[in-house]
């Protein structure tokens, strides 16, 4: 038999015992493959997990919540960023402001659903249009392009708010009073001021003399009862005779800008670079009051008296300042004073009206009062504000606000901010 024909006989069939042992090799090859593949699948959706709970759950999480409207996390960071880039890496500012960035969220929120209930709706075109006017020359390129279109909105819909109440709401005429009013320090002030005024004084004339806070004083024009500066003004102004003088009106929640110290000195040094003195003292409303106050702190207790009645910061140490050099209280009246005073002694009242105390007494005059005068000009954009800022807390206050920015989870937020810049 030759070779080729030996080459080409057939192998002889595996046995029965030969084909169990290659399928059981098989079996086990296929056990090994798909246990690898399952640990393997197993280990990349651990690490991806990780990965996703690291980096991208927290950015994804619902932080604010109002009504049915869900602000993320990415949101929240990207707006802080934004409104503290001025401040680049400034921890500090970054913190303070970010409950601030929470509450302009929510506020905004607020806004556009109160508007949308009213129909009020805000289109592509008006915010582009009003992009231009602020002359950004690509707002798609600008960082943070939609929370910047989002800021626009919120601004022109609260402009078409004030628009809506003006037009909508608006009674045309309203009971109104014309008054001019000023605020004085004192009784006694009080009543020389009606003094003057029941023999022939100019009540403007007077209010440039006398008037003692800093924003409401002199001829407030016609206003509605909703708009007067204060409760006590109203009362008067719509229960008064026409062109009757009211007062003194006691008040004893306005600010207003005059104080009058006494100061009491009890230790002295001169140096080579000036004196300093060791000084108690007490901020007081008018000048009647401190006069009463200084017989009393002459024979009794100074630090019992400025804890009962000072208005200064110093009240609840008894009125003690420590030892000053000039201009540490930042007031030239006062530095006149205690650095002229011997140790022991006690100061005549110091009037300063670089300061502020509270409480005084209300003059006012009711020039005129219409029942059915026509609402326009300031009364008029000032009732239509009003009415906005009444819905806009209606709207806030019957809204379900949730913000579920735990101390940690702000804290992460401000380190991302950090960790940008």
């Amino acid at each position: 038999m030759s070779k080729k024909e030996k080459r080409a006989t057939p192998k002889p069939a595996p046995t029965k015992r030969q084909q169990s042992k290659w399928q059981r090799q098989m079996k086990i090859r296929r056990i090994i493959i798909i246990v690898s593949l399952v640990l393997i699948a197993t280990l990349v959706s651990v690490v991806s997990l990780a990965i996703y709970n690291d980096r991208v759950a927290p950015w994804r999480e619902v932080v604010i919540k109002v009504n049915d409207a869900s602000i993320r996390m990415d949101y929240y960071i990207d707006m802080l960023d934004l409104q503290s880039a001025s401040m680049g890496d400034d921890d500090y500012f970054v913190s303070y402001i970010a409950d601030m960035v929470v509450e302009s969220i929510i506020e905004s929120e607020v806004i556009r659903q109160g508007a949308e209930s009213l129909g009020i709706v805000v289109t592509t075109a008006e915010i582009d249009a009003r992009i231009r006017e602020y002359e950004w020359p690509d707002y798609s390129d600008l960082p943070y392009g939609k929370l910047l279109r989002d800021m626009v909105k919120t601004e022109i819909l609260w402009e078409k708010l004030e628009n809506y109440f003006d037009s909508e709401l608006l009674p045309e005429t309203m009971e109104q009073a014309h008054v001019q009013v000023m605020l004085v320090e004192s009784d006694e002030v009080a009543r020389e001021v009606l003094s003057a005024i029941q023999t022939g004084g100019n009540f403007t004339t007077l209010v440039d003399e006398f008037s003692r806070h800093p924003q409401i004083g002199g001829d407030l024009g016609w206003l509605p009862d909703e708009l007067m500066p204060n409760p006590i003004i109203a009362d008067v102004a719509f229960n008064m005779t026409v062109g009757e003088v009211h007062g003194p009106v006691h008040d004893g929640i306005p600010l207003k800008n005059i104080g009058y110290w006494l100061i009491e000195v009890t230790d002295s040094i001169d140096e080579e670079d000036g004196r300093q003195v060791k000084a108690r003292a007490m901020l007081l409303g008018s000048q009647a009051e401190t006069e009463q106050i200084r017989a009393e702190a002459i024979v009794g207790n100074f630090t019992a008296l400025a804890i009962e009645h000072s208005q200064h910061d110093s009240k609840n140490a008894g009125g003690d300042l420590g030892w000053l050099r000039p201009g540490d209280m930042d007031s030239t009246a006062f530095d006149e004073a205690a650095f002229s005073l011997t140790p022991g002694a006690v100061s005549e009242p110091v009037r300063d009206e670089s300061v502020q105390t509270t409480g005084g007494y209300w003059i006012i005059e009711v020039i005129d009062r219409d029942d059915q005068r026509a609402l326009e000009g300031q009364a008029r954009e000032g009732i239509a504000y009003k009415e906005l800022v009444d819905s806009f807390e209606r709207w806030k206050e019957e809204s379900a606000v949730e913000n579920r920015l735990d101390t940690d989870k702000q804290s992460w937020a401000i380190n991302e901010v950090l960790r940008r810049r």
